[in-house]
Order: structure tokens, then C-alpha cells, then sequence
């Protein structure tokens, strides 16, 4: 089962955030937030892109064993 989160939920999120963290440190977290989002990022594209030469390899074996 998804949960889904509307935007008067979001709301409610980000003023307790506010109310929890103060208005001086909500910005920091979210620079964190979005700078740990980022290096996910680029690590999935890095192993998704890794595992995709991976298989060009080995249909590239596989193209040149059915070739002799």
C-alpha cells in the first residue's frame, strides 16, 4: 500500500520542520537534503552505467562466438 502525501500534507511537514528546526537552520538541512540526493544520484547513474558496459561485454562475447 503507497501512501500518498498532497500538498496540505507538505505544508504540515515543512511548518513543524520549521517550528522544530527554527527558521535559521530549515535552509542548512536542506542543502543536505539535496546535496545527499545528488550524490544518490550519481551513483546510480555510475552503477547503472557500469552493469550496462557489463552487458555489452558479454553480448559482444556472445556476437563473437556465434561469428566462428
Amino acid at each position: 500500500m503507497t501512501m500518498q502525501v498532497g500538498v496540505p500534507g507538505l505544508i504540515l511537514i515543512l511548518v513543524i520542520a520549521l517550528i522544530i528546526f527554527g527558521p535559521k537552520k530549515l535552509p542548512e538541512l536542506g542543502r543536505a537534503a539535496g546535496q545527499t540526493l545528488k550524490e544518490f544520484k550519481h551513483s546510480t547513474r555510475e552503477l547503472t552505467g557500469d552493469v550496462t558496459d557489463e552487458v555489452k561485454e558479454v553480448r559482444d562475447t556472445i556476437s563473437d562466438k556465434k561469428k566462428s
